[in-house]
């Protein structure tokens, strides 16, 4: 592959990431994110200020020392101030990667005036700004850094143009391999014309080309999200521009808006590189098959991520419309701008208000059941009814639970019954099989209720009962109770039903009730192995 067509990733998830109010991890996390990071195979992870805090230092260098035990492991960045301080404190918890190559400094100073008079004061003497700059830097490259460059604020340095152009050459000059060219306020947009940050980064390219001919010079953009910006005024610096480093976070998280979701641009690249230059495409290194793994912690341990956030968001391949998930169930790729399995993820539905027949009846023989071409609607129709109030859908397990609602062989609406000495006798009203109305039926003997209940079923289907207790759900007057019957069918399958009441003889026969239904449908509308096998093939 060409090198000059390579496009670095610098993640500073853990750095600008951890700096977003709220998005702190542990300890153990930040390590834990880095080993991710190190399968994803970016290029750089800045993983903290070492000269913050002593939390920061010791994550940099826990950091720095996996990292130099691997060769395959990404470089390990620091950030810090020209201090002297500040870049000695950095170097020490870089060291452990010094010996392997692995270390990386990353310093800045304010171009954009307003940061200039906010962190330096109105009598910044620009000569020594730049002065430090070589010198520091130069500090840094001796003790065997890789050294970037950010001229802090470079999107609004207004008049700053020449003062930046002498910043960039000190830089160079002491040996910085990197200049990031930063979106710090996150207000740029191409919409500038010439005072487009990225136009500006072509311009300084051509003078540091020009005044060190044969220097290796990587550019680099860092943008923040403040207009929703981020991700494409990061693209347009790598094909509009001379960057081949993008800075940026795991979900867009950092200060304010966030930075550039990471995930985003690198799929960016990967669908449209070649679109831009077919014969000498931009790439990364990145191994895209774990993106949704790093993008899934990062969301359960450093700040959740919406729902419907590009590329990892948890409605990113999940269709619910009926339209959409008939074309999707055909080819899974209709509605889908890549294949979700490049990064490992997978396509899924949520059947709610707008899925039709073909979204229920691909999740219930999904489930092993039956549901015919003639019956998909009016079972769609039924299980929308039936959760009439969940507008937002349901889940694959509550589809089935409104399936079997569909294929109940018994609804009973009303229940009673009457006991003697020897006698026992039920009367209940509603649906019972084949039958629709009354149902009486009488037990002799010293059996409960329960007993008359079984002799009318066992007319129209046979279930053995294994097991059968009941007990209280709270203390106290109003407690109901809770019966648990165990059957089993012919062929010795075991279904369990659960029925609740206040009177214990109905409570029974509820849960009675509740496993011949499920007996019932797994008899007559478990899909058999053989047709199975034919929707496999």
């Amino acid at each position: 592959m060409d090198e000059n067509r390579h496009v670095r990733i610098f993640d500073t998830t853990l750095r600008d990431g951890q700096q977003c109010p709220g998005a702190g991890m542990s300890f153990r996390n930040n390590l834990e994110y880095a080993k991710l990071v190190q399968a994803l195979r970016f290029d750089v992870v800045e993983a903290g200020f070492p000269s913050a805090s002593k939390v920061d230092f010791d994550i940099v260098k826990a950091v720095s020392e996996l990292y130099a035990t691997s060769p395959d492991s990404p470089r390990v960045a620091g950030l810090c101030q020209l201090r002297d301080e500040q870049i000695d404190r950095t170097i020490e918890a870089l060291l452990p990667a010094v010996a392997v190559r692995k270390a990386y400094l990353h310093t800045y100073v304010p171009v954009a005036p307003k940061l200039m008079e906010a962190s330096l004061g109105e009598k910044a003497d620009k000569g020594k700004i730049a002065k430090n700059v070589f010198d520091f830097i130069k500090r840094a490259v001796d003790a065997g850094m890789e050294v970037e460059f950010s001229p802090e604020g470079y999107s609004r340095m207004d008049g700053n143009f020449d003062f930046t152009a002498d910043l960039i050459r000190a830089a160079v000059e002491a040996g910085a391999l990197v200049i990031n060219c930063p979106d710090t306020i996150g207000g740029s947009c191409h919409l500038e014309g010439e005072e487009y940050f990225v136009h500006k980064m072509n311009r300084h390219a051509e003078i540091i080309a020009r005044e060190f001919p044969g220097r290796r010079v990587i550019w680099s953009v860092h943008c923040h999200n403040d207009f929703g910006l981020a991700v494409q005024n990061s693209i347009n610096g790598v094909f509009q521009g001379p960057a081949r480093q993008i800075e940026g976070c795991i979900n867009g998280i950092g200060e304010r808006a966030g930075n550039a979701a990471l995930e985003q641009v690198i799929m960016i690249i990967r669908s449209f590189a070649r679109q831009v230059d077919s014969e000498k495409p931009l790439y990364t290194n990145v191994d895209v098959s774990r993106l949704q793994e790093a993008c899934d912690f990062v969301s359960r341990h450093m700040l959740a991520r919406q729902p419907h956030w590009p590329i990892s968001g948890d409605n990113a391949a999940r269709h619910s419309a009926g339209g959409h998930t008939n074309a999707v169930l055909k080819d899974p790729l209709a509605y889908q701008p890549f294949d979700p399995r490049e990064i490992g993820k997978e396509i899924s539905f949520l059947f709610g208000p707008l899925s039709g027949g073909n979204h229920a009846k691909a999740i219930i023989e999904r489930a092993g059941y039956i549901c015919s071409d003639a019956e998909k609607a009016p079972i769609a129709q039924f299980i929308k009814d039936f959760y009439k109030d969940r507008r937002k859908g349901i889940t694959d397990e509550e589809l089935l639970r409104g399936y079997f609602e569909y294929r109940k062989p018994v609804r009973i609406r009303s229940y009673n019954y009457s006991r003697s000495a020897n006698r026992s006798a039920i009367h209940i009203e509603g649906k019972f099989f084949e039958f629709n109305g009354l149902v009486e039926e009488e037990h002799t003997g010293r059996d409960s209720a329960l007993a008359a209940l079984k002799k009318a079923v066992d007319k129209y289907f046979v279930v053995d009962i294994q097991s059968h207790k009941s007990e209280s759900d709270r203390a106290g007057i109003d407690a109901k109770s809770v019966s648990t019957i165990v059957v089993t069918d012919k062929d010795k399958n075991v279904f369990e039903g659960v029925g609740r009441d206040q009177d214990i003889e109905i409570s029974a026969m509820k849960a009675l009730i509740s496993a011949v239904n499920k007996a019932f449908i797994d008899r007559h509308y478990r899909a058999k192995q053989s047709q199975l096998r034919t929707k496999k093939e």
